[in-house]
């Protein structure tokens, strides 16, 4: 992943999606129209906190938001998710 340049408004997070699993644990390939869009993802980016709000999202950190949260973005090549801090459910 090349280093990604610019800034992200307030409370806004870019995160690095986790790829689709292909095979389950039992060894069964899934097909390309059977698999689920991945829910976690690592944050590459991270914005300034809102006036109001703290940013508790690092650089770095896996964070897992629901299924149809964010906006997906393609920048230099690589597949990117841009969502607010309020859309993360977990940060593990």
């Amino acid at each position: 992943m090349a280093e990604l340049k610019g800034r992200i408004l307030a409370g806004k997070i870019l995160v690095a999606p986790q790829v689709a699993e292909s095979k389950t644990a039992s060894g069964i390939i899934i097909p390309d129209s059977a698999k689920e869009k991945p829910q976690q993802g690592k944050v590459v980016l991270v914005g300034a906190a809102k006036k109001d709000e703290a940013m508790e999202v690092k650089v770095g950190d896996i964070v897992f938001y629901g299924k149809y949260a964010g906006t997906e973005l393609h920048i230099d090549g690589e597949d990117y998710l841009l969502l607010s801090q309020n859309d993360v459910l977990f940060i593990a």
